[in-house]
C-alpha cells in the first residue's frame, strides 16, 4: 500500500518513473473514451489517465464515485503544451495508470464538496457530517493553520525559556465566575469537580513553586450561551511568569504575535503595539476592545449641553450622567427600516431610543431631527466645529450613565461603519491588523443587584502600586495592572500582574470584594496559605486560540478552525454528544435525575 508520492509532489523531473498514488477521487471525467480522473491527497491533486488500452481497470475506472478510496500505479508523463493546467502544482504531468485499487467506494454524498455549493448548505447538516465537511480545501486550509500558529507559538515560547507544563482539567467549583460544567465523583459521594474554566489558580501555583516561566496549550470549559465566538470548550494560549512587570508582558506578546502572523500569513506587523487607558478606549471608541481600522470617534458634550432645553439630555446630565456624540460620516442616506433596526439594538443594551441628526446642507434648517428644535445656536457650533460637520453627515446622540452611554454608540459606531461599507462608503480591510493594548482598567466594580464591589477582572488580580492607598476609601477608582491585546475589535487575550503579598490578597478577598472567611477558606485557603511560602512577584496572560485562528484565516465562526465543534445549543451533531446515560451511571456518581418545577 504504500505510496511514492502524495498527490502534490511530481513534476516534470519525475517524467517516466513508475509512482504509486493514494487518494480520493475528485472528479471523474470522459474524454472520447479516455478517462481523466482527479486524485486528491491532503496535500493536493494529480490527474490520472485510464486508457481503453488498459480495458480491465478502464471499465472499473468508469464506475468510479466521488470520494471514493482508490490507489493507483502508473508512469509520469508530461502534457502538452496546450493542455498543462497552471492552476495545479502538478499541473504539468498526468500519471499513466496501469493499475487500479478501491480501497472503499463512497455513497452517495448528503451534500456536495465543491466549495461554492458546500458554503450554501445548512450548516448543521455540514456538521452532521463534519468527517465530510472537513474535506474540503477551505477547511483542510483552516486546520492546517491552526496546526502552524500553535507550532509557531510553541516554538517562540520554548526559545524564550518556557515550560510546557500540563495542569489538571478537572478543578473544584468557582461560582463567583462564569457558569461551570459540574462532574460528579463516584469516589467522594457528594462532592463534585468542575472542568476548569481557566488553569489561573494552578499557573500561579507554578509560579509558587519556582517553575519561573510556564505555559500550556489549555482545554478550557465554560457552560455558557453560545455564539459565532463562544464554544463551551475553546483552547486558549496559557502563559505565566514570574519577577516581572507589565512592560515585559508586553515586549514578550508582542514579540509572540509578531512571529504567528510571519509565519502564517507572512505578514510583518509593527511592533511595539499602541496603548490604550481603559478609559480612553470607552470614550473614543465606546468600548474596551476598539476596532481602531476606522475613525468615526465618539466625543463628550456634557458641559456644552449642561443646560439644554431637550429634557433627556439635561436630565441625564443633572443625575451625573454624561452626552455622547459621533458623527456617521457620509451616512445620511440611512433608510428609516435602518434607523428602526439602530434604534432596537440601542435598546437591547438599555436605551430608550436613539437621538440623532441628519444632515442636509449647510443650514439647520433643512436638517431632519427629532431633537433639532431643542438644539440652541451655541450648541449646534460646537457639533459643528468638535464634529466636522458636512452635508450627507449622520449624528448620533447617546444621554445616559457614562458606562452605559459609551456601550450604546459604541455598538452603533460599529454598525455605522458595516452601513457605510455596504454602501461603498467606507472600506476596512481584513488584511489590516491594528493591534492594541487596552490597560488600567478599573480593579472593582460595583454590582448594583449584589450591592457590593466584583472584581473586574478576577480577585487575583494586582492595583497599580500607587492606589492600594484606595482600597479602603474610594475601591471605584482603583486602578489595575490588567491589560488586554485587541486586534480589530477582537480581545485576543488578557492577564494582569497578579497579587503575590498573602496581607493584600486576604484584604481584597474579605474587605473589598465582602467574601466570607468560609468562602475565602475553602476557594483559596490554599493559594493564601502558598503565598507565606516566599511567593515571587509574577504575572500572565491568556491568549485564545481558537479566535486568533479565525482571525488568521479570514473566517468570522471560531467554528471552522475547531475541528470538531459544538452547535449554538452545544450539541456535537455528528457524534450525538450530549446524550442519555443508564440509571446505572447516575447511581455509580450518586445523581439523581428528577423534573424540577420551572
Amino acid at each position: 500500500m504504500k505510496r511514492t508520492h502524495t498527490c502534490s509532489q511530481l513534476s516534470k523531473p519525475d517524467v517516466d518513473s513508475a509512482v504509486t498514488l493514494i487518494g480520493w477521487v475528485e472528479s471523474v471525467r470522459d474524454h472520447g473514451g479516455v478517462l481523466f480522473v482527479d486524485l486528491r491527497d491532503r496535500e493536493g491533486m494529480t490527474q490520472v489517465v485510464f486508457d481503453p488500452d488498459f480495458p480491465e481497470i478502464h471499465e472499473r475506472a468508469g464506475h468510479l464515485k466521488d470520494e471514493s478510496v482508490i490507489q493507483i500505479t502508473g508512469k509520469v508523463r508530461a502534457r502538452s503544451a496546450e493542455t498543462v493546467n497552471a492552476k495545479m502544482a502538478t499541473g504539468e504531468i498526468e500519471v499513466y495508470a496501469d493499475s487500479l485499487l478501491v480501497h472503499n467506494a463512497c455513497d452517495t454524498l448528503p451534500f456536495p464538496l465543491e466549495e461554492e455549493k458546500a458554503e450554501k448548505v445548512n450548516e448543521d447538516l455540514r456538521l452532521t457530517y463534519r468527517y465530510l465537511d472537513l474535506r474540503r480545501q477551505k477547511m483542510l486550509n483552516l486546520l492546517k493553520l491552526r496546526s502552524k500558529a500553535s507550532k509557531s507559538v510553541r516554538d517562540y515560547l520554548d526559545e524564550n525559556g518556557f515550560l510546557d507544563i500540563e495542569v489538571p482539567i478537572l478543578f473544584k467549583s468557582t461560582p463567583e465566575g462564569a457558569r461551570e460544567f459540574l462532574v460528579p465523583s463516584r469516589l467522594n459521594p457528594g462532592d463534585f469537580y468542575a472542568l476548569s474554566q481557566s488553569p489561573q489558580q494552578y499557573k500561579q501555583m507554578l509560579m509558587v513553586a519556582g517553575v519561573e516561566r510556564y505555559y500550556s496549550i489549555a482545554r478550557c470549559f465554560r457552560d455558557e450561551d453560545l455564539r459565532a465566538d463562544r464554544q463551551p470548550e475553546f483552547t486558549q494560549i496559557d502563559m505565566e511568569m514570574s519577577f516581572i512587570e507589565r512592560d515585559d508582558m508586553y515586549g514578550l506578546i508582542e514579540g509572540m504575535l509578531k512571529k504567528v502572523w510571519k509565519d502564517v500569513l507572512n505578514v510583518d506587523i509593527p511592533t511595539p503595539f499602541p496603548r490604550l487607558p481603559y478609559p480612553d478606549a470607552m470614550n473614543r471608541y465606546g468600548s474596551d476592545k476598539p476596532d481602531t481600522r476606522f475613525e468615526l470617534e465618539i466625543q463628550d458634550f456634557t458641559e456644552e449641553f449642561s443646560n439644554s432645553s431637550f429634557k433627556v439630555f439635561k436630565g441625564a446630565i443633572d443625575k451625573g450622567g454624561c452626552l455622547k456624540a459621533f458623527n456617521a460620516k457620509g451616512l445620511g442616506d440611512i433608510t428609516q427600516g435602518e434607523v428602526k433596526n439602530l434604534e432596537d439594538i440601542a435598546k437591547t443594551l438599555g436605551a430608550k431610543g436613539l437621538a440623532y441628526i441628519v444632515v442636509r446642507g449647510d443650514d439647520p434648517a433643512n436638517w431632519r431631527s427629532p431633537i433639532l428644535k431643542f438644539i440652541s445656536e451655541e450648541e449646534l457650533k460646537a457639533l459643528r466645529e468638535r464634529l466636522n460637520i458636512e452635508d450627507g453627515d449622520l449624528i448620533f446622540f447617546a444621554a445616559t450613565g457614562w458606562e452605559q452611554a459609551c456601550a450604546i454608540l459604541g455598538r452603533i459606531r460599529l454598525e455605522a461603519a458595516q452601513l457605510l461599507v455596504k454602501r461603498g462608503k467606507m472600506e476596512i480591510s481584513s488584511d489590516q491588523y491594528n493591534f492594541l493594548w487596552v490597560v488600567d482598567f478599573p480593579l472593582m466594580l460595583f454590582d448594583e443587584e449584589a450591592g457590593r464591589y466584583v472584581a473586574s477582572h478576577h480577585p487575583f488580580t494586582a492595583p497599580v502600586p500607587e492606589d492600594i492607598e484606595k482600597l479602603d476609601t474610594d475601591p471605584k477608582n482603583i486602578r489595575s495592572q490588567a491589560y488586554d491585546v485587541v486586534l480589530n475589535g477582537s480581545e485576543l487575550g488578557g492577564g494582569s500582574i497578579r497579587i503575590h503579598q498573602p496581607e493584600l490578597q486576604n484584604k481584597v478577598l474579605r474587605d473589598v470584594l465582602g467574601m466570607s472567611e468560609e468562602i475565602v477558606e475553602s476557594r483559596f485557603g490554599y493559594m493564601l496559605k502558598a503565598f507565606n511560602f516566599g511567593a515571587p512577584p509574577h504575572g500572565g496572560i491568556a491568549l485564545g486560540l481558537d479566535r486568533m485562528c479565525a482571525i488568521l484565516g479570514k473566517t468570522k465562526s471560531i467554528r471552522d478552525v475547531i475541528a470538531f465543534p459544538k452547535t449554538q445549543k452545544g450539541q456535537d451533531l455528528m457524534a450525538s454528544v450530549p446524550g442519555p446515560v443508564q440509571p446505572k451511571q447516575l447511581r455509580d456518581v450518586h445523581v439523581a435525575s428528577v423534573d424540577l418545577p420551572e
